[in-house]
């Protein structure tokens, strides 16, 4: 087991984020209407569920999508088996083996951590910095990454549990022994939404060529819109 105790850490650190400490203006709009946002990329597209027990969370990246913060923006940070992350501002016109991944919007959201969604595969989820620098384990303002992972037998699950003093409930082991996911993450990082279409379109982007800090040789872009449903 200390072979998966090594590659927890090193799936950890490579989270860690530079992010200002300013907290998010960012007020909760109630209403019974589901969000949906649609991802495109050369790879495809996602259509991606935002939770709505996550209001903090959806309404930022609501207005940032809005606003066109994301158009054009990388996804700086691909590790094939564990996720795909992007939303740096800084990585719009970066050029070529640049390192990503301290960019923001200037603020950092409160973590709205849930137990009914987990790192599964496809779910989207906030970047942050580490524990050390960030114990209330607030969010990125723009940050985020989506959960490819890896399938888990329950046997494996036991044994991450063991590990981390965690209990994982019947539903998480189900779902990371079929689809698959990133355990070690559950209740870390904040769950803020899921594709619902478009769960190919994740390892597409996974299997790019990678260079130094994991960044694709050649560059991911994305755009991102509101669906209107």
């Amino acid at each position: 087991m200390d072979t998966k105790k090594v590659v927890f850490v090193t799936f950890f650190l490579f989270l860690t984020l530079g992010i200002f400490a300013q907290k998010a203006d960012t007020k909760s709009v109630t209403n019974n209407k589901k969000s949906y946002v649609l991802l495109q990329t050369d790879y495809g597209n996602m259509k991606i569920l935002l939770y709505e027990e996550t209001p903090l969370h959806r309404e930022n990246f609501i207005k940032l999508v809005k606003s066109g913060f994301y158009d054009g923006l990388l996804f700086h940070r691909v590790i094939n088996g564990f996720m795909i992350q992007g939303g740096d501002p800084d990585s719009r016109n970066a050029q070529p083996g640049v390192m990503l991944g301290n960019g923001g919007p200037g603020y950092t959201i409160p973590a709205e951590f849930n137990k009914k969604y987990f790192h599964k595969k496809g779910v989207i989820a906030a970047a942050r910095e580490g524990d050390n620098v960030n114990p209330m384990k607030e969010s990125s303002g723009s940050q985020f990454y989506i959960v490819q992972g890896k399938v888990y037998n329950e046997a494996i699950m036991q044994k991450i549990a063991a590990q981390m003093n965690k209990t994982f409930s019947a539903e998480q082991i189900k779902a990371y022994g079929t689809i698959g996911g990133s355990p070690w993450l559950d209740n870390d990082y904040t769950v803020f939404g899921e594709v619902v279409e478009g769960l190919d379109v994740i390892d597409k982007i996974a299997a790019v060529k990678c260079g130094p800090n994991d960044r694709p040789v050649e560059d991911v872009r994305m755009t991102i819109k509101i669906i209107e449903e």
